[in-house]
């Protein structure tokens, strides 16, 4: 039985639902869709969303929905955010319209693009902030700024998240082995 799909959606003041296929979520931030599959229905009761399934043999798609929808309800009311570190001497990144340049350690800098739809801000060269208001495509961003240059595992250097807990390898040890 799904857990995830049994609880009701709030709708904050200001978004709109409509139900035509797609689910088309709008509110003061924007506009999303989210993709609405056969055997799962959306029914609202006041200020409150539900999400219906017809039998259980769609209750994969029946979570899936219902956290879809919840996540395109807050995305386009307060938004989502993503932040970032940079760790390591010399290392650093500066926005310049919608490209992100960093300097990682390689023999040039780097240049990110970012995709319409999400903002980056830089606080002190060395902590990004992304927001947006989809929340998949926010985590992707992140995910593909992380890999520019990963957190190694010797020092630590690299592209976090902020908050990340990282396990420091031991480095070598002095004496040869004879």
């Amino acid at each position: 039985m799904s857990r995830v799909g049994k609880k009701p959606i709030p709708l904050p003041a200001g978004v709109k639902i409509t139900v035509d296929g797609m689910i088309k979520v709008e509110g003061p931030k924007g506009k999303l869709t989210v993709p609405l599959p056969e055997g799962v229905r959306i029914e609202q009761e006041g200020a409150t969303l539900e999400v219906k399934r017809d039998n259980d043999s769609f209750a994969a798609v029946h979570g899936l929905t219902r956290a879809l929808t919840a996540n395109a309800v807050t995305g386009v009311s307060t938004g989502f955010t993503r932040e970032l570190d940079i760790v390591g001497i010399g290392y650093r990144a500066e926005v310049k319209g919608d490209v992100i340049v960093f300097t990682l350690g390689y023999s040039h800098p780097i240049e990110f693009l970012l995709p319409k739809g999400i903002d980056c801000k830089v606080d002190k060269q060395t902590h990004l902030v992304l927001s947006g208001i989809d929340r998949q495509q926010l985590g992707q961003v992140a995910a593909n700024i992380r890999a520019l240059r990963p957190p190694e595992p010797y020092k630590l250097k690299g592209v976090r998240y902020t908050g990340e807990v990282l396990k420091k390898k031991v480095g070598k040890t002095g004496a040869g082995g004879k």
